[in-house]
């Protein structure tokens, strides 16, 4: 399978015009059940104080110049043109598989250009965290237009997983908490990630970011994990840890264990109200994301 590079990751550029991440109505849940975040929008900036007039947000009063003047005054708000948008990359050499079209890694350099270009395009600011193997998180502040987006993709080419190996345990519990310090209230964050290190970390983590970002979790999967390996024998596992596997005697108990990850997932999702998305390896991208992205489709 071909690895993604960085003319490609560009050339996704196409593929984003006409796309939005700012429909009323998320519903990057489309492709998983009817989990929804509220949708808290931009920011808002300070603007300039004025009379209080009937119907005014009575919250809005600013009491020093009431004082000061003598009659209530109001603040008065405008929303941000910019809003920063993260993309939490979960990059791991864990994703070096794929039985259909591309490896889980491709495709997740290939959804987060994508969602990367959707972004600076629609006017926002784009930041991210990538998961760098066996070192600490890569950090890209929030920019706008090509300086934002370039210097990600630049990033994710090159840390993109060459052979297949094991995940961090605490690796997306990590990613996260890097994460949150870093947050403005109302900001987007679009988490791709395997959710194979999910762990009481993470979900704690992901529940104090929610509270105050627009949180979505976009979960990269493919067609074997949630079917099991076909009839006959398979030679499985890590360079200089393989074993021979017999696809009919192994399949309940890997079906099982694909269900409690798919069970823990959608109860997270569920009780913190997020978004969830699959995206599959058999899947393109530019067939699949675009219409979650579009405005007529997202509406109620």
């Amino acid at each position: 399978m071909i690895l993604p590079d960085l003319t490609e990751l560009v050339a996704l550029r196409g593929a984003a015009h006409g796309l939005s991440l700012h429909a009323r109505h998320p519903a990057m849940a489309r492709l998983q059940g009817a989990h929804r975040s509220a949708q808290r929008g931009r920011g808002l900036e300070f603007e300039e104080v004025r009379l209080y007039a009937p119907g005014d947000d009575a919250r809005n009063i600013d009491w020093r110049v009431t004082a000061r003047r003598g009659q209530p005054h109001t603040k008065l708000f405008r929303e941000e043109r910019e809003r920063p948008v993260w993309l939490l990359a979960d990059l791991h050499p864990g994703l070096y598989f794929g039985s259909r079209y591309q490896l889980k890694s491709a495709l997740l350099l290939r959804a987060a250009a994508l969602l990367a270009w959707v972004a600076v395009l629609g006017g926002d600011r784009l930041g991210a965290l990538i998961a760098a193997d066996g070192q600490l998180p890569l950090i890209y502040p929030p920019r706008a237009r090509e300086a934002g987006v370039l210097p990600v993709l630049q990033a994710l080419a090159a840390t993109q997983p060459q052979a297949p190996g094991e995940a961090d345990p605490h690796g997306l519990s990590t990613l996260l908490q890097g994460l949150q310090p870093l947050l403005q209230p109302g900001s987007l964050v679009l988490i791709l990630s395997d959710f194979s290190s999910l762990d009481q970390a993470a979900e704690s983590a992901l529940a104090a970011m929610s509270l105050h970002s627009d949180c979505r979790l976009l979960w990269l999967v493919d067609p074997m994990e949630h079917a099991g390996l076909p009839a006959g024998h398979f030679r499985i596992g890590l360079p200089g840890r393989l074993w021979w596997l017999d696809g009919d005697r192994s399949r309940t108990a890997w079906l099982k264990k694909w269900a409690a990850r798919e069970r823990q997932l959608d109860d997270l999702a569920s009780r913190l109200n997020l978004p969830l998305t699959r995206l599959h390896t058999s899947d393109p991208v530019a067939d699949s994301l675009p219409p979650l992205l579009r405005e007529a489709s997202w509406a109620a």
